[in-house]
């Protein structure tokens, strides 16, 4: 089974493994992309690390938002070592889902993707 050739994998023993730092460094490299893969949920090897990745990515994502990049580029999603396809039907999703989206605002230096919320009482 062939996915994209633009995703990159890295292999952790568990998806708890991956911090917030990792996910922001990889935007700031230039990813315009990233997805977590962690184990189905009430089935992690290493009891609860798929349910710390979640938080995190969820963590992160609020970080995105704030800093006016769309937090869709960033998602988790659980499945078993067993579900090959459907691995590669995530990276090919993925991939036509961030191209839609078009490069990341921190790759190109555009700025925010979407306009800063205000908050209440503050004038435009």
């Amino acid at each position: 089974m062939d996915y994209p050739p633009n995703v990159k994998l890295i292999r952790v023993p568990c998806s708890g493994r991956v911090d917030s730092v990792h996910l922001i460094k990889a935007f700031e490299e230039g990813m315009d992309g990233v997805y977590v893969a962690g184990c189905l949920e009430g089935e992690c090897h290493f009891l609860t690390g798929n349910l710390r990745a979640k938080k995190r990515v969820e963590y992160v994502k609020g970080v995105l938002t704030t800093l006016g990049i769309n937090p869709e580029r960033l998602r988790m999603y659980n499945l078993s070592a067993a579900m090959g396809s459907r691995f590669v039907e995530i990276a090919r999703e993925m991939t036509e889902m961030i191209r839609s989206l078009g490069p990341s605002p921190v790759k190109t230096g555009a700025g925010r993707e979407f306009p800063q919320e205000q908050e209440e009482g503050e004038e435009q």
